[in-house]
């Protein structure tokens, strides 16, 4: 074999000795960035999942206050509408008894 055809084999054996590093390389680097990629896409949705979760219990805590101050007027209202009614009621007793016990 001619020293120039040994040459030439060399050196394209070197070249692909060279483009396979620089492939695995550049494999490397992908994988790199996809990794870093993904690595960010998932704190972006953390991050937005932790917002959306601080949004809708801030609105449900207003909502359970509205609904709780709701329920806390009907409640004094009702408890009003009780009271004068047994106070009404506590008249007609009281008048029921003494009348009773004048009888006696």
């Amino acid at each position: 074999m001619p020293l120039d055809a040994i040459k030439a084999i060399s050196a394209a054996e070197d070249e692909s000795r060279q483009l396979k590093l620089l492939a695995r390389q550049n494999a490397r680097d992908s994988i790199e960035e996809a990794q870093r990629n993904g690595e960010e896409a998932v704190a972006k949705a953390r991050d937005y999942a932790e917002s959306e979760i601080a949004t809708l219990t801030r609105a449900t805590d207003r909502k359970a206050t509205d609904q709780a101050l709701e329920l806390a007027s009907k409640t004094a209202n009702r408890q009003a509408t009780l009271r004068a009614r047994a106070e009404r009621r506590l008249d007609a007793a009281v008048s029921l008894i003494i009348e009773r016990i004048v009888k006696v």
